[in-house]
């Protein structure tokens, strides 16, 4: 697992208020509303990023803890990047014992590539077995 930078903690878990603040201002999920996150946190194994006892980052998972796991809403607050906490929350999940074994795991990214890359994530090696169902504006 990464080292967990000074001054932090890693706690499993998430706290839906904070995370809620966060991701109704992100571009992945603009405007989504606070029991959405509350049911997403409650049926996700989470981890979160400590700062002073306030949760400054999280990380999440959806899976179903036997064949594929899913790594979303990553992130960590401005201030606090850029020391390894995104690194070190990814590096919890996929070394996390109930998620060991799996066949595959994916996640969707727009601007963090070097980072996954860097964890062993790759392209898809063929996108066109891939389908998505897309609802880009549930949040709206």
């Amino acid at each position: 697992m990464s080292a967990v930078p000074q001054g932090y903690e890693l706690r499993e878990g998430a706290d839906a208020r904070a995370a809620h603040a966060y991701l109704t201002q992100s571009y992945w999920s603009p405007g989504i509303a606070f029991e959405t996150v509350e049911k997403a946190l409650a049926n996700s194994l989470c981890v979160s990023a400590l700062h002073d006892g306030a949760q400054v980052g999280m990380a999440r998972v959806i899976t179903d803890r036997a064949t594929f796991a899913y790594l979303a809403d990553v992130y960590v607050l401005d201030g606090h990047g850029g020391k390894g906490l995104a690194k070190a929350m990814v590096g919890y999940l996929q070394e996390h014992p109930e998620l060991q074994g799996l066949r595959r795991w994916m996640l969707a990214t727009r601007d963090a590539h070097g980072l996954y890359d860097a964890m062993g994530w790759q392209p898809l090696a063929d996108p066109d077995i891939f389908m998505p169902r897309p609802f880009p504006d549930i949040y709206a």
